[in-house]
């Protein structure tokens, strides 16, 4: 009879062990199929080359138009996967604005002159717009093209826009290009607007700004 017992002790004994044994190597194989997962993304930050970075714009009247650049103050982009655009941010210098289809000197300065004012974009009271970049969708059908949505503030007045875009990695730096079409009169620039003013004639100017973007980023 005790022999039955020592023997019973010893079957539920090697139970036991077998058990935890099994136990043991069912948690490792656990642990090692977790560090199998992949590291996320890492995402880079990099700067706006602000000598190579500028806006043109473009300005239509009823009869002719005007165009011109601006210079960026400041800016980053964001980036993921080796040059997947997901994010950015800029500052321009509104008070850098140039006219480059007028050759008279004197006619390009009022020209300036008045763009920099109340009537346009009022310089002195806000001297920087911003865009800063709220949603990025990458497009599947068209390779480096993007559909940007962003926070425009003019005037100290914020519009959310969306615009089409392009980004590229080439060599060491980023390459970006992007054209929105504004109405002006949604940031309190309503000069020579037909919308708000009667009897313009041919002096009309439309509402409708293009503005187009080339940014480096290193």
């Amino acid at each position: 009879m005790k022999q039955k017992v020592i023997l019973s002790s010893i079957f539920f004994l090697a139970i036991a062990f077998a058990a935890n044994m099994f136990a043991g190597t069912t948690k490792t194989k656990a642990v090692a199929k977790s560090s199998t997962k992949s590291a996320p993304a890492a995402s880079k930050t990099s700067t706006i080359d602000v000598s190579k970075s500028y806006v043109s714009w473009l300005s239509k009247k009823v009869v002719g138009q005007h165009n011109g650049k601006v210079k960026l103050q400041s800016g980053s982009v964001t980036t993921k996967d080796g040059g997947v655009l997901t994010g950015g941010e800029f500052t321009i210098d509104m008070k850098t604005i140039t006219c480059e289809d007028l050759t008279d000197q004197d006619y390009n300065k009022k020209l300036i002159g008045h763009l920099n004012s109340s009537d346009f974009f009022d310089v002195n009271d806000h001297p920087t717009a911003t865009l800063k970049v709220t949603k990025v969708l990458k497009l599947t059908n068209k390779a480096n093209s993007y559909n940007l949505t962003g926070d425009l503030t003019i005037k100290g007045i914020t519009k959310s826009i969306t615009f089409p875009a392009t980004f590229k990695a080439v060599g060491k730096t980023f390459e970006g290009a992007a054209t929105i079409t504004i109405d002006r009169t949604a940031f309190d620039i309503k000069y020579g607007s037909s919308n708000f003013f009667e009897g313009l004639g041919d002096k009309a100017i439309k509402n409708d700004v293009e503005l187009k973007v080339y940014i480096v980023a290193n």
